[in-house]
């Protein structure tokens, strides 16, 4: 008789989820085309509440129109919103593109600020764009989290936070620096690949399957 298998301790779901997302994706590519800091800020904005190929869509025809707030706080909120209203939610993404590329053109003379906290001052920039921009694009350590990835964290058993916030500190803490730059890329294509919300319920991918082979019944997150 086979011995059953027991669930894993956190120390080892921790090696484990690392250990695989490492094999899996060694250098995860940035899924949003941008050429500098500037087009990653503005299309990681529009990637609220949109998809990484909805606005990988759009953005070549907006960086047409300006691909740099010099360019873009010359142009009209209407002329953005034409633009980018597949993304969804125009009317406050384009007026968050013109107002912070004015701020970026009078108070840093057109460059994005390598600062969190002068990050998140900017229209439209919340804290998880900002840690996005400060581990993309100037590649300081960063954890941001969405609710694909407070999802994933809790069927994996690293957090019982109740929000992307908690969520944040507590894979901050379980996990080295210098992997979350990457790690956070790596769960997000892990969790499209394999553990999505309708692909996954906890128990069938492989880091699901493994971490909580005892688990019988589906995981039931809590919603950021």
């Amino acid at each position: 008789m086979s011995e059953t298998k027991k669930n894993l301790l956190k120390a080892e779901r921790v090696a484990f989820v690392l250990k695989t997302l490492q094999e899996l994706y060694p250098k995860p590519p940035i899924p949003l085309d941008h050429s500098d800091e500037y087009t990653l800020l503005v299309a990681v904005l529009l990637s609220a509440q949109c998809t990484d190929e909805r606005v990988n869509q759009v953005t070549p025809d907006l960086w047409k129109l300006a691909d740099n707030p010099h360019d873009m706080a010359n142009k009209t909120i209407e002329e953005i919103k034409a633009i980018i209203r597949p993304c969804g939610l125009a009317p406050q993404k384009s007026k968050a593109i013109y107002n912070l590329s004015n701020i970026l053109v009078d108070k840093y003379a057109g460059d994005v600020p390598q600062d969190i906290d002068l990050l998140e001052e900017l229209p439209g920039v919340g804290h998880k764009t900002a840690s996005v921009v400060m581990s993309q694009a100037f590649g300081e350590p960063a954890f941001p989290v969405d609710t694909h990835i407070h999802r994933l964290a809790q069927r994996w058993g690293l957090t019982s936070g109740k929000s992307v916030a908690q969520t944040e500190k507590d894979l901050k803490r379980l996990f080295p620096k210098q992997s979350w730059n990457d790690l956070h890329l790596q769960i997000i294509y892990y969790g499209r690949e394999y553990c999505s919300a309708r692909g996954c319920d906890g128990t069938k991918c492989l880091i699901c399957r493994t971490c909580y082979p005892q688990r019988k019944k589906p995981k039931i997150t809590k919603k950021a």
